[in-house]
């Protein structure tokens, strides 16, 4: 399977490795509005987690793992 990238928003599906990290990063850069939905992926590498906590970029789905869900939960704005 891997990543599917549409016009305003890319799909995890399935296993996605670390060979397919800078591209998913290239393309978060360009885009950088885009949303990511990871409810249909299984597993992704390190390396791809990074390129999402980085960016952060809109992540929507579910993945099935806890830890990644944990992982790519949103994170509380710090108070001013």
């Amino acid at each position: 399977m891997g990543i599917r990238y549409l016009k305003k928003s890319v799909t995890l599906q399935g296993r996605i490795s670390a060979e397919e990290a800078e591209e998913l990063q290239q393309w978060l850069k360009s885009q950088p509005r885009a949303s990511v939905n990871v409810g249909r992926c299984e597993h992704m590498h390190a390396a791809v987690l990074q390129v999402l906590l980085a960016l952060r970029p809109r992540v929507t789905g579910t993945p099935a793992d806890p830890w990644l869900q944990a992982a790519l939960a949103p994170r509380p704005q710090a108070a001013a």
